[in-house]
Formats: C-alpha cells, sequence, structure tokens
C-alpha cells in the first residue's frame, strides 16, 4: 500500500514539474507585464509555483492547467507589486521583456511596454501566450467583451506608437 501511494505521490511531482516546465516561460510574461522588473517576476513566478503546488490536488481539470497557472502567476505579482508599490522608483524601471533576448530592438515590444497595464496584461495574454479571449477573461476575472475591448485599444494605441517611430 505505501508503495502504491509512493508511487502515486511521484506522479503527481512529475505532472506538476512538466506542467510548470511547459508554462513557466507564459507565467514569467504574465508576471513581468504586471511588474517593473525581472526580479520581481521571477519573485511573483517562484511564489505562484509554489502556491499552485499547494493546490494542485484541487485542480479538476488538467486541460485547465495553462489558464490556472497563468491566473495564480497574476494575483502573486497583483500581491507583489501592492507589497513593493510604494518602493518602486521611476528610475529603476526596466522596459518589460520576455526574457534576454527580447529586450532591445524590437519596436513592438516595447510599444507594448508602453501600453496601459490592463492593455499590456491582454496584449501579452492574447499575442504572445495563444490564449483566447475566454481564457483571459477567466484569468483576469472579467467579461469577455472586456478582454476584446482592451485587445481593440490596445491595438489602436500600438498603431498610433508604431506610426509616430
Amino acid at each position: 500500500m505505501e508503495m502504491i501511494l509512493s508511487q502515486t505521490q511521484d506522479d503527481t511531482r512529475t505532472r506538476f514539474a512538466a506542467a510548470v516546465t511547459t508554462h513557466r516561460r507564459a507565467m514569467y510574461r504574465a508576471a513581468r507585464a504586471l511588474l517593473s522588473s525581472d526580479a520581481d517576476a521571477e519573485d511573483a513566478v517562484s511564489e505562484a509555483t509554489l502556491r499552485a503546488w499547494q493546490s494542485f490536488g484541487r485542480l479538476r481539470d488538467e486541460k485547465a492547467l495553462k489558464g490556472w497557472l497563468i491566473k495564480i502567476t497574476v494575483n502573486c505579482a497583483h500581491e507583489h507589486h501592492r507589497k513593493t508599490a510604494r518602493l518602486t522608483y521611476t528610475d529603476d524601471l526596466e522596459p518589460l521583456a520576455g526574457g534576454a533576448e527580447d529586450r532591445h530592438g524590437f519596436p513592438l515590444w516595447d510599444a507594448v511596454c508602453a501600453l496601459p497595464e490592463d492593455y499590456r496584461v491582454a496584449t501579452v495574454l492574447f499575442y504572445y501566450e495563444d490564449m483566447t479571449t475566454a481564457e483571459i477573461a477567466k484569468v483576469l476575472g472579467v467579461r469577455e467583451g472586456t478582454v476584446r475591448s482592451r485587445l481593440s485599444r490596445a491595438r489602436s494605441r500600438l498603431r498610433t506608437l508604431l506610426e509616430e517611430e
């Protein structure tokens, strides 16, 4: 009996590790869209990973795993931002980056970084993470129509920002 229980725990750990490995970049991009530095985004992803592990047994539908992980990450990023908001100095703000390879020389990415937070998060999840408007609505806790309007307004602002360059 103990052997079966141990094997089940190993299977759960393996599934969880595979899920986090697969979706870590998406989790990072979601956190980075909300936070001002790479270190803060990594902290939020680490916290989200811990919380996800603690709740993994309660996940009912593994098809919703990516959205579930991103929702936890967004919540951790918001919480991290609330805790550190008064400590952030504008001189320390870095452009939003999806990783070291995305940092410089990408006018579209720079324009996405310049969007207001609501538009930026929806844009990153939709265009960079290939999430549907329904999935984004569920992750952000807003209506699907709100997501569509944020995306529309973001596209309009991006068009304006890119034409200025």
